[in-house]
């Protein structure tokens, strides 16, 4: 019960600071954001860099005392970076609002069905990084549907060219002809490039949104033939031919580690399944797991071992192409 309590205290003097703060850092929000606006109006036209550059101002928050806060964390920035990359349309702050909500609930759920404060904190340490592991995973899963699609984007980028259309043309081209995700990410890069960015500046941005291996050998294959000539066209089959036959040979190692995946889901599966099970059949029997000290020391050692035997099995699996 003081658990609880502790936690609903928490929650709410926090959600109160930040109230408080937000009332107070609203106008200054909005002056800092006049003055610089008129500064980069009422700006000399001869001071302007000769590289045009596209600013994008990343909000973390709307709550601005909140936002300041959050800016000048290097990590806050990554997982904003994250989000976007995993097209999980939620700002870093209102995402470790979430986080703390969900800590709350799964501590909550925890403690009154474990009846032990140390079922409680698990629950927090589960349910903050919850929310964590759903953007890593859509991270993943658009990464790897990226990744289909990108030997198709290359074909109809070679040829546009072969055709004779600008390779600024032809990005355009893929924006509107190749699906999802690939036409957005296009789609991007062409318009850095249309209003002012450089090409070459517009294709690390596109590496850097999209760290895979693929982008980085297209991205450097680009550059490389407009700093140093050569047939695009050509350079873009080969590319195109080499992506997938890395494809190929990544189905083939998927074959060959199927039994150790399996292995592995069993392994993590089969605990709780005989925990649950046993609960239903012989609840007697499985209760001192979690009323006992000694249960409670089992069932962390348990749960460390089998974190040790998932990353441990998951390292030997995972073959790198």
């Amino acid at each position: 019960m003081h658990f609880l309590i502790a936690l609903v205290v928490f929650v709410v003097v926090t959600m109160g600071v930040f109230a408080a703060m937000s009332l107070l850092d609203q106008r200054k929000a909005q002056a800092r954001v006049l003055r610089d606006r008129l500064s980069s109006v009422q700006k000399p036209a001869e001071q302007a860099a000769p590289d045009v550059a596209l600013l994008r101002d990343e909000v973390m928050s709307r709550i601005p005392a909140f936002d300041t806060f959050l800016r000048r964390s290097e990590r806050v920035s990554l997982l904003q970076k994250m989000l976007a990359q995993g097209n999980v349309d939620v700002r870093a702050g209102n995402f470790l609002m979430l986080c703390v909500v969900s800590a709350v609930l799964l501590a909550i759920i925890a403690f009154f069905a474990g009846g032990n404060l140390l079922f409680g904190w698990v629950g927090a340490l589960l349910g903050f990084f919850l929310p964590y592991a759903y953007a890593s995973h859509m991270r993943t899963k658009r990464f790897q549907k990226f990744e289909e699609k990108f030997p198709e984007a290359i074909d109809t980028l070679a040829r546009a060219v072969r055709a004779g259309h600008a390779f600024t043309t032809a990005l355009e081209m893929i924006a509107n002809e190749v699906s999802e995700p690939v036409a957005g990410e296009f789609r991007q890069l062409y318009e850095e490039q249309k209003f002012g960015l450089p090409v070459r500046d517009a294709l690390l941005n596109l590496a850097d949104r999209l760290p895979l291996v693929d982008v980085k050998f297209f991205v450097t294959a680009v550059m490389l033939q407009r700093e140093t000539g050569g047939n695009l066209a050509e350079i873009l089959d080969n590319l195109s031919y080499v992506i997938r036959e890395r494809f190929k040979i990544l189905r083939q190692v998927r074959v060959h580690t199927a039994q150790g995946r399996l292995t592995m889901v069993l392994l993590m599966a089969l605990p709780p399944t005989i925990v649950v099970i046993m609960t239903i059949l012989n609840p007697g029997f499985i209760r001192p797991l979690f009323t006992d000290p000694i249960g409670h020391a089992l069932i962390v050692g348990g749960i460390t071992l089998q974190t040790l035997g998932y990353f441990f099995i998951r390292r030997i699996i995972r073959i790198q192409v």
